[in-house]
C-alpha cells in the first residue's frame, strides 16, 4: 500500500480504537501520532517524491506542511494526556483529533478539487465537535463556527464549479487562470472565502474569540493556532501560485493586501484591550494571519515566501502561547490576567517559553517572527517602484508589530512579573508533558530565527517559492551574537549593582503615602486610556456589541428574509392566486415584447 494511504487511514483506525477503548485512548492516539509523524518525515525526506495514488499526490511543499501538522498533533496529544486527564469524553476527544490528522493529510495531498472538498468538509465537522467539548456553554460557539466555516465552504463549492466550467478539469493547477473578467474573479473570491474562514481572517474571524472563551485550550492550540493556519494559507498559496495568475498591484492583489492590513490592525487593537489571556491570544491568532495574506497578496516572491514562512512561524509561537495559557489555567484555575501575578518564580519554564514566544510574535530579532516579517516588509517596499499605496501596507504591518509588543508587555507583566495573588502564591511548575511541548516550540522560535537561511527557508519555504531575492542586509547569527553580548553586559551591571545594596523607599500615589500591601499596579489597565480616546469608544463599543460580527449580520438578514417569506407563503388561497395572476401578467408581457 502507498505510504500516503497509510498516513490517511492509520489515524482513522486509531480513531476507531479510541472510541472503542476509551480508557486507553490517550496511549492509542499518542502511538498513532508518533507513527504518522515518522511516515510524514519519510515523505518529507524524499522531497515529496511519492508516487501518485488515486487522487493523492505529495509535493515537497505539501510534504513540509504536513510534517508540521503531524508534529503539532503529536505535541497536542502529549500535552492532552495531562491537561485532559479527568475529562469524561476522552475517547471522542482523541478520536476526533486523529480524524482531524487524517483529514488534514487528505486535504494537503489532494490532487483534485473533489478530494480536497471532501476532506475540507470533514475538518469543519471535527472542528465543530472539538469546540463543543468545552461544556454546555460551548454549544453556541460550536454552532457559530460550523455556520461560518460551513457557509464559506459552500462558497468554495460554487467557486470550484466556476473553475470546472472554465477549464473542464477538476485537477488542481492543471490550467492556470488569468484573473481577468467576472467569472475568474468570482471564482477566486469564492475560494478565498473558504481560506479566510479556515485561517480566521476578517470578517470571517469572529468564531475564534468566541471559541477561545469556552473551548478546551488544547483545541485552540491545535486548530486556530496551528492546523487551520497551515491548511488555510497552504490553499491560498496554491490558489495564487498554481490555480490563478495573481499579478502584483492588480485589483485582486490590492484586495488581498488591504484585507491583510485590516486584519492586522483591527485584531491586534482588539487584543490590546482584552483581560482574559485566552481571548487575547485568539485575537492575535487572527491578527497574525493578516501578515500572511499581505505577503502572499503582494505577488512579490520574497514577500510571498515571507508569508509562507510566517505561516510556519505563527504555528510555532501561537501554539506555544496557548499551551502556556493552558499550563497557567491548569495550575491556577483561571486565565483572567487581573487575578494572576508573580508566576515567573513559580513556573520558570512556562515563563521562559512564553517570553520567547511573546518576543517572537512581536517581531523582535533574532527570533523567527522577525525574520518572516522582515521578508514581508521587503516585498512591500519593492512595490514602491510601481504603486503609491505601498506605504499604507508597510505602516499597517509595522504598526501591528508595535501594538503586538505592547499587548504582550501587558501579558508578561500581569501574569508573570506582577505581584502575587491569592491564586499564584502556592503553585508550582506543571508536569513535564505540559512544559516539554512549550520548551520544544520555544527552541524552534530561536532556531528558525537564527538559522533561517539554512534550515526553514530552503527546506520548507523555497519548495513553493524558489525564486527568492533578498534586498538589504540582515545577518541573524551576527544579530544573535550582539544581542547575547548585550544581555551579558546587562547581567554584569545588575550583578555589580546588587553588591552595592538597595534601600526601600515609601510609595506615594496621588501625593498620599500608600501601605505596601495596597500597592498593586494592574497590567490589565495599561491601555484603557487608548480605548477611551477619540472615536475609539464608539468603535470598540460597537465591536463588543457584535455590530461587525458576520454571524450576527447574517442572522439578522436571514430572520428578515424568513419574515418576508412567511408573509408571502401564508397558506391562504387568495395570496397564491394573486401571485399566479401576477406571474401570468409578467409572462404575457415577456412573450409579446
Amino acid at each position: 500500500m502507498n505510504i500516503l494511504l497509510y498516513i490517511i487511514f492509520l489515524p482513522v483506525l486509531a480513531a476507531l480504537l479510541c472510541w472503542l477503548f476509551k480508557r486507553s485512548a490517550a496511549g492509542i492516539a499518542l502511538i498513532a501520532a508518533a507513527i504518522v509523524l515518522i511516515l510524514a518525515g519519510l515523505v518529507f525526506w524524499n522531497g515529496g517524491a511519492v508516487s501518485q495514488i488515486l487522487t493523492l499526490r505529495a509535493t515537497p511543499f505539501s510534504a513540509g506542511v504536513f510534517l508540521a501538522a503531524a508534529f503539532f498533533t503529536l505535541l497536542i496529544v502529549l500535552y492532552s494526556t495531562k491537561f485532559m486527564a479527568a475529562d469524561r469524553q476522552l475517547g471522542a476527544y482523541y478520536g476526533n483529533i486523529m480524524i482531524t490528522l487524517g483529514a488534514a493529510a487528505g486535504a494537503l495531498f489532494a490532487s483534485d478539487y473533489l478530494t480536497l472538498l471532501f476532506f475540507w468538509g470533514v475538518l469543519a465537522v471535527t472542528l465543530y465537535l472539538l469546540i463543543g467539548m468545552g461544556g454546555e456553554r460551548a454549544g453556541g460557539a460550536a454552532r457559530k463556527t460550523l455556520i461560518i466555516v460551513g457557509g464559506a465552504d459552500a462558497l468554495m463549492i460554487f467557486g470550484l464549479g466556476l473553475i470546472f466550467a472554465m477549464t473542464g478539469s477538476v485537477m488542481i493547477g492543471l490550467v492556470r487562470i488569468p484573473l481577468h473578467g467576472v467569472f475568474p474573479t468570482l471564482a477566486f473570491l469564492c475560494l478565498s472565502a473558504g481560506v479566510f474562514a479556515k485561517a480566521g481572517a476578517v470578517p470571517f474571524h469572529t468564531w475564534i474569540p468566541d471559541s477561545a472563551e469556552v473551548a478546551p485550550t488544547t483545541v485552540m492550540a491545535y486548530f486556530p493556532a496551528a492546523l487551520d493556519k497551515l491548511l488555510g494559507i497552504y490553499l491560498l498559496t496554491r490558489l495564487c501560485l498554481e490555480v490563478f495568475v495573481l499579478e502584483p498591484n492588480s485589483a485582486l492583489s490590492i484586495f488581498l493586501m488591504l484585507l491583510g492590513s485590516i486584519t492586522i490592525i483591527t485584531a491586534v487593537t482588539a487584543a490590546l484591550f482584552q483581560h482574559d489571556l485566552k481571548k487575547l491570544l485568539s485575537f492575535h491568532a487572527v491578527s497574525q494571519v493578516g501578515y500572511m495574506i499581505l505577503g502572499i497578496g503582494t505577488g512579490v516572491p520574497v514577500a510571498v515566501a515571507g508569508g509562507i514562512f510566517h505561516m510556519f512561524n505563527n504555528t510555532i509561537y501561537k501554539s506555544l502561547l496557548f499551551l502556556g495559557a493552558g499550563a497557567i489555567e491548569k495550575q491556577t484555575g483561571s486565565t483572567e490576567l487581573g487575578r494572576l501575578g508573580g508566576l515567573a518564580g513559580f513556573m520558570p519554564i512556562t515563563f521562559g517559553s512564553m517570553l520567547i514566544a511573546a518576543l517572537a510574535i512581536s517581531g523582535v530579532p533574532p527570533l523567527n517572527g522577525f525574520f518572516s516579517k522582515w521578508m514581508i516588509y521587503q516585498g512591500v517596499i519593492d512595490l514602491s517602484k510601481s504603486s503609491p499605496y505601498w506605504i499604507i501596507w508597510l505602516m499597517a504591518a509595522m504598526f501591528g508589530s508595535a501594538l503586538t509588543l505592547a499587548s504582550f508587555t501587558k501579558v508578561i507583566h500581569s501574569a508573570f512579573l506582577g505581584q502575587w495573588s491569592d491564586l499564584t502564591s502556592k503553585i508550582k511548575e506543571v508536569d513535564w508533558p505540559l512544559w516539554l511541548p512549550s520548551a520544544l516550540l520555544a527552541l524552534l522560535c530561536i532556531v528558525f530565527g537564527i538559522f533561517a537561511y539554512s534550515l526553514p527557508i530552503p527546506y520548507l519555504v523555497a519548495t513553493a517559492v524558489p525564486a527568492i531575492k533578498y534586498s538589504g542586509f540582515f545577518n541573524p547569527v551576527l544579530a544573535a551574537a550582539l544581542i547575547l553580548v548585550g544581555l551579558l553586559i546587562g547581567l554584569l551591571i545588575y550583578y555589580f549593582m546588587s553588591l552595592v545594596g538597595t534601600t526601600a523607599k515609601p510609595v506615594y500615589i496621588g501625593g498620599e503615602l500608600m501601605e505596601e500591601s495596597a500597592v498593586k499596579i494592574p497590567g490589565t489597565e495599561f491601555y484603557n486610556t487608548i480605548k477611551e480616546s477619540g472615536p475609539l469608544p464608539a468603535v470598540y463599543g460597537a465591536a463588543e456589541n457584535r455590530y461587525f460580527d458576520l454571524y450576527r449580520i447574517g442572522g439578522a438578514i436571514g430572520r428578515t428574509l424568513s419574515a418576508v417569506l412567511r408573509r408571502l407563503h401564508n397558506g391562504l388561497l387568495a395570496t397564491y392566486l394573486f401571485w399566479l395572476f401576477l406571474a401570468a401578467i409578467v409572462l404575457f408581457f415577456y412573450l409579446v415584447r
